[in-house]
């Protein structure tokens, strides 16, 4: 085994010009379960006999000694390497890290702000600057419809009907939807656009865009988190929160206020339900912590 590691580096090294960081994690990867595997035969076995069976008894130790799922998965990556290589230089007949599936890893609930805290973000921009105006118009937006901040700065005047309160978005994947805005967003779009200044370098007409810097030209994804950082530090704010934020933000206080999964997926141009799930996670959580905070017996219902 040792042996086969050592050329499979080599040609990590000679063939595949691997960088150094990447040799020592594979050398890593693959030692650990040459040392395993000799405890488990009492000698150090050939790749050849090693078996699926082995290999999950390697992940289970590997589990039990406290490795994340990310590090897991990545030392199955590194054997499923190994072994494509074993085969081609003809020192294993099969694949045995192929049936193993990676672990699922552990979805991070989003973080999202209070409804207080949107509320003081986006009457942090003056309302008295064409920049100001600007910056609460983007922040009520994205908030009021869920947007991603590269729907939002991709806006053009013909993608709004802010008579009916509507705005054409362009998701990921070139899909397309409307998505309802509120007063305050349409106010605040309203207010801005009589003060933007159009550059002569981008379209006019309806596809001249929504949201421009100082010059006139089509804001960016970058400036717009520069924007928000600006905010953040005024209102002093979790400095965590993202452009990305609002949109988490959005979804979940619609959950929080009953509405359906289903209707909360369309506005948030999800493909997948699945997507749209982790929000339900983040809504109870918060149920949780304020039935914990609330209720007089809450802890010793816990624990019964």
């Amino acid at each position: 085994m040792h042996s086969a590691i050592s050329q499979f580096l080599r040609f990590l090294s000679v063939e595949r010009n691997a960088a150094a960081l990447t040799s020592k994690s594979y050398r890593e990867d693959l030692t650990s379960l040459a040392d395993y595997l000799t405890q488990a035969y009492g000698r150090t076995p050939t790749p050849a006999e090693i078996t699926p069976l082995d290999l999950r008894g390697y992940v289970s130790a590997l589990h039990e000694a406290g490795y994340a799922k990310t590090s897991v998965a990545r030392r199955l990556a590194s054997l499923r390497t190994f072994y494509k290589f074993a085969q081609r230089e003809g020192l294993a007949q099969s694949n045995p890290a192929k049936p193993l599936r990676n672990p699922r890893r552990d979805r991070k609930l989003p973080h999202f702000l209070s409804t207080d805290e949107v509320g003081r973000l986006l009457n942090a921009p003056l309302a008295t600057t064409a920049m100001g105006l600007r910056d609460r118009a983007i922040l009520e937006t994205m908030y009021s419809a869920g947007l991603r901040v590269s729907e939002a700065v991709g806006m053009n005047d013909g993608d709004l009907d802010l008579a009916e309160g509507l705005v054409r978005i362009r998701g990921k994947g070139r899909r397309e939807r409307l998505a309802p805005i509120g007063s305050f967003a349409a106010k605040a779009l309203v207010r801005w656009s009589k003060l933007r200044k159009l550059s002569s370098k981008e379209p006019q007409g309806q596809l001249a865009p929504v949201f421009t810097n100082k010059f006139g030209r089509r804001l960016t994804t970058r400036s717009v988190h520069r924007m928000l950082l600006k905010y953040l530090k005024l209102t002093g704010l979790d400095l965590r929160t993202t452009p990305h934020t609002l949109r988490h933000s959005f979804a979940t206080h619609l959950l929080d206020r009953g509405a359906d999964i289903r209707s909360v997926q369309e506005l948030l141009g999800h493909k997948s339900l699945v997507t749209t799930q982790i929000y339900t996670h983040v809504s109870t959580a918060g149920l949780r912590a304020v039935y914990e905070k609330a209720h007089p017996r809450a802890r010793l219902v816990r624990r019964s």
